[in-house]
């Protein structure tokens, strides 16, 4: 359904980009952001995903200003490779990078944006930093919320977690909805980390489900 092509951030760098198409005309476009994966094949079906769901679905190659055409799987090396060129990203240059693909998900009208992991943190940062490009945002498991409650999100946010994601403590939750009340929190009993990705053991087959209609509903709300 999709197709890798270029986009341009407004520093002028050109990197990679997953573009999905809505056989009928797009009610909006959506942007899907990656894990520390890169735009790996659960990304990319991700985007199909939503572009069978009526969007236009852009999921940009955030690593490509560190290491150029990065895809990992979930197991052995590739974790701590992907944690490795995380690090290296610079979050003033990921959020240029978002932008360029909230522009060109905006040609199909207003736009969301979710995330997953630590694109799921990302997609929260973008919500506070690039409202004016945005109409909701929804991150799944993002670990690096909390240091950003001092930012306020300029649309409609959503958030997902699993109460048993080893790597998020549900006082990070909490934190989060007392810091910011506005926004929408889920927890799923018995969801661990990555409970979104079949090709991970920890998905959830049922949550992901719940947790799609839900995302699904805030953009029918904001972005149709």
């Amino acid at each position: 359904m999709g197709s890798m092509i270029r986009l341009t951030a407004a520093d002028g760098f050109e990197f990679g980009a997953w573009r999905a198409e809505p056989e009928a005309p797009a009610k909006g476009g959506i942007v899907v952001i990656q894990e520390i994966f890169g735009v790996n094949s659960h990304i990319r079906s991700v985007a199909d995903g939503y572009a069978r769901a009526g969007y236009l679905a852009i999921a940009p190659a955030i690593y490509d200003r560190v290491e150029p055409d990065v895809e990992l799987g979930y197991v052995g090396d590739d974790v701590a490779r992907g944690r490795d060129i995380r690090a290296a990203c610079k979050l003033d240059q990921v959020m240029v990078d978002l932008a360029a693909a909230a522009d060109m998900a905006a040609t199909a009208g207003k736009v969301g944006i979710v995330g997953y992991c630590w694109g799921g943190s990302l997609a929260y940062v973008a919500a506070c930093r690039l409202g004016d490009k945005l109409a909701a945002a929804v991150g799944y498991y993002g670990g690096q919320i909390t240091p950003h409650l001092d930012e306020t999100p300029g649309v409609p946010t959503m958030l997902h977690f699993g109460d048993q994601d080893t790597s998020i403590p549900l006082a990070d939750v909490d934190r989060i909805r007392a810091a910011r009340p506005e926004v929408e929190v889920f927890v799923y009993e018995g969801a661990g980390h990555g409970f979104n990705c079949e090709q991970r053991a920890s998905y959830h087959e049922a949550h992901a489900q719940t947790a799609l209609a839900r995302s699904h509903a805030l953009f029918a709300a904001n972005v149709d």
